[in-house]
């Protein structure tokens, strides 16, 4: 055997079983969510102490499951599950023996159609994030052409977003040559790097998130020297989290900073954008607030506020967001603990020119160096 048989061999030996083993987590996560479905939709038709819950059902069971720690159980998830449950009942054929002993039952609520790949294909090919993207579709042939295309083209959870809202099926319909339409989508195909980061695979392991940063030089800087900015105030804020990821809806997004204030007994959000401001930021920064109040408040909790900065060339703009909040007592009681808008928009002006200085600084002391 020469050397690059040998490399070739273990990158294959490494890529073969890497891919079993995310494969395989994949399918316990999506087993696991199907059958924690199936109990919620059980106890809800036969659960003796049903109706002492009423309609807060998934927010108390959501609440228990943070207070104990465990991530990925909230009420919008545990609604998704249930979805799950009822759109795809052929997944009980693949359940072990001691699973089936159960007498899980073989309900059928949304019958799979005819056209559908078989079940344990579509668990050999997709993670449950491209479940949770096709269970929001209603027409069971419709759900089956994007099941079918999106295991033909691998497709990753973003392409099948992409290409259900690009209403692919409606327009394969209406086209005279669905074949060569079929090929000419140049889609996006999930890679192991894509299904190891899939918010559902981490929270499902444990496994640490590293977030991804895009900004500029200019951005993370600033980032850093707000962070530092409001906890050297020394006015209750308390550091929580940086580049925090939220998902609704099987759709991710991500805060730039969380604080909570100990005085007011409220989170506080920090979104930064390097760019004028625009009435789309304030409605993103509402989103926010309104996820906060439904999965993170705690008993006692204030409802949260959130600060929009906004930097571009020629101006800055800071801007509370209340979040439905009522003026006059975020006035009253809020602003007492929180900095202005005017300390918050000097701050960042000054910041920002001194690091513009130490950035063009930096490039001319590396453009020497070469």
């Amino acid at each position: 055997m020469k050397f690059d048989k040998l490399i070739s061999q273990i990158e294959k030996i490494n890529n073969d079983l890497q891919h079993k083993a995310v494969q395989s987590v994949n399918q316990a996560l999506t087993i696991r969510n199907w059958m924690i479905g199936y109990h919620l939709f059980v106890y809800d038709q036969k659960g003796q102490d049903r109706a002492k819950y009423g309609d807060n059902l998934l927010v108390i069971i959501a609440k228990h499951f943070r207070s104990k720690n465990i991530k990925g159980i909230t009420e919008r998830s545990l609604r998704t599950f249930r979805s799950f449950y009822r759109c795809y009942p052929q997944i009980r054929q693949t359940l072990s023996a001691e699973f089936r002993s159960r007498q899980i039952a073989q309900k059928t609520f949304s019958l799979p159609s005819k056209h559908s790949p078989n079940i344990k294909e579509m668990l050999n090919h997709f993670s449950f994030s491209h479940f949770a993207e096709l269970i929001k579709i209603d027409d069971p042939l419709a759900r089956a052409f994007y099941e079918i295309q999106a295991i033909k083209g691998r497709w990753s959870v973003r392409e099948l977003s992409r290409q259900m809202g690009s209403l692919l099926y409606e327009r394969t319909g209406l086209s005279k040559n669905k074949k060569s339409l079929l090929s000419k989508i140049a889609a996006d195909v999930t890679t192991i790097e894509d299904s190891i980061r899939d918010p559902y695979f981490l929270e499902f392991t444990g496994l640490k998130e590293w977030p991804e940063y895009n900004e500029s030089d200019l951005e993370l800087a600033l980032l850093n020297h707000i962070q530092d900015f409001l906890l050297e105030l020394g006015k209750g804020f308390c550091f929580e989290s940086r580049q925090k990821r939220i998902t609704i809806n099987n759709e991710h997004d991500r805060i730039d900073l969380v604080f909570y204030h100990r005085i007011l007994k409220c989170h506080v959000l920090i979104d930064l954008k390097n760019r004028s401001f625009s009435h789309a930021d304030a409605g993103q920064m509402n989103f926010y607030l309104n996820y906060f109040k439904d999965n993170e408040m705690n008993e006692g909790d204030n409802p949260p506020i959130g600060i929009i900065l906004c930097t571009s060339k020629d101006s800055i703009k800071v801007q509370y967001a209340i979040g439905g909040l009522n003026n006059k007592l975020f006035v009253s009681r809020y602003m007492v603990e929180l900095p202005s808008v005017k300390q918050l928009e000097n701050f960042i002006k000054k910041d920002v020119e001194k690091n513009i200085k130490n950035i063009k600084k930096t490039k001319k002391i590396t453009g020497k160096q070469k």
